[in-house]
């Protein structure tokens, strides 16, 4: 008896300590330190390394560079290269002393080519010095809920207090990858500025060369911080963002977390946009209506987990006026995962057909004008 009880107590004592991880597999090996895999639209995490793990970042800062230049409206701009922009250290698309080159073309240098001196000139003008520019980085992270990041520059070059993590950088592409002019940008293998006589092929090799797949991403590198690499990949419906911090062997990192993402993951449709019942809190029946499907990446082990609930919301029963009656919950394992909002079906034809008016009466100038 004394032997069972032992063994009961290890048997619970290794369960405690090393609990059983719900996953479609145990994901792919890599030789990052640092890693994260999720997916674009619902930034759901598919698979994870240390990803909250605070760590220098390299030249990924400049995805965030990128966005807020985008951003600010003054792509069309020309900026006027500084003396600190020319002489900071690193990599370059080599800027003279006072060239004058557009945002837009000192963007694609800094994220194709990955030039500190690009970075300095877009924060200098962008922010009106770099001490400005860099505010606005640190804002956006906050308000993008990057808990595990600040920034002192806007290229990345090494210091105690520029870090961020896996998962924080992921949120950051998730939001960019949201910017048609950004997804152009990351997703250009080449690119020719007219302040040169030739172009610029992008670094990122897993969008040139080594995964047909990949859509975009940005590379790193410092010897203080090793190499670093976001990147982003579209197959089957699905997007899939990569992120890896500290790896030897990032694009095969990337690659084996890609192929195992798709291979384990599909995007499941757990609702159809249109109709649907409605039970109000006074016991009466109503239709709404739904104007987007309810997706999410699952495994072929997790579909049988997910369940709905219709929630309705205001007054019971809704104000004629009122758009949004109800919400549809999706739960995974009971957490909400998805959330649609249900709008009354006959506002919803309403609005339908005063578009349909608006046609009608546009087509009816037209006539005249063409008689005139």
């Amino acid at each position: 008896m004394r032997f069972i009880a032992k063994t009961l107590m290890l048997i619970l004592l290794f369960t405690i300590v090393c609990p059983i991880i719900g996953h479609a597999d145990e994901g792919p090996a890599v030789s990052a330190k640092n890693a994260v895999l999720i997916e674009q639209s619902t930034g759901r995490i598919l698979f994870e390394k240390n990803a909250h793990e605070k760590s220098n970042i390299a030249s990924i800062t400049k995805i965030m560079t990128a966005i807020i230049a985008i951003e600010s409206g003054k792509m069309k701009e020309k900026a006027t290269a500084s003396r600190k922009a020319v002489y900071t250290e690193g990599s370059s698309i080599y800027l003279k002393q006072g060239e004058k080159m557009t945002v837009e073309d000192l963007v694609y240098g800094l994220m194709l080519r990955s030039g500190n001196d690009a970075a300095i000139s877009i924060a200098e003008h962008v922010g009106e010095s770099e001490e400005g520019f860099v505010y606005l980085m640190n804002e956006k992270a906050q308000w993008l809920g990057m808990t595990n990041t600040h920034f002192d520059n806007p290229h990345g070059l090494d210091s105690e207090t520029h870090y961020s993590s896996a998962y924080d950088m992921a949120l950051l592409m998730q939001y960019a990858m949201q910017n048609e002019e950004f997804r152009k940008i990351t997703g250009t293998k080449f690119y020719q500025s007219s302040n040169r006589d030739y172009g610029w092929k992008n670094k990122n090799k897993l969008l040139t060369a080594y995964y047909k797949y990949c859509t975009g991403g940005k590379t790193g590198f410092t010897k203080q911080t090793g190499r670093t690499l976001v990147s982003t990949a579209s197959k089957d419906g699905m997007d899939l963002i990569a992120v890896t911090l500290d790896a030897p062997n990032d694009w095969q990192d990337h690659t084996d977390m890609f192929e195992w993402g798709f291979k384990n993951f599909t995007m499941e449709k757990m609702g159809k946009k249109g109709q649907i019942s409605i039970s109000l809190d006074s016991g009466e029946e109503m239709r709404g209506y739904t104007h987007e499907d309810a997706v999410y990446p699952l495994s072929e082990g997790e579909k049988g987990l997910i369940r709905s609930d219709v929630i309705p919301v205001g007054e019971s029963p809704p104000a004629p006026d009122a758009q949004v009656v109800a919400k549809q919950i999706y739960y995974f394992n009971n957490e909400p995962i998805v959330e649609v909002n249900i709008f009354q079906e006959n506002l919803a034809e309403k609005e339908i057909s005063y578009l349909v008016d608006f046609v009608s009466v546009l087509k009816q100038i037209f006539r005249m004008d063409s008689n005139g």
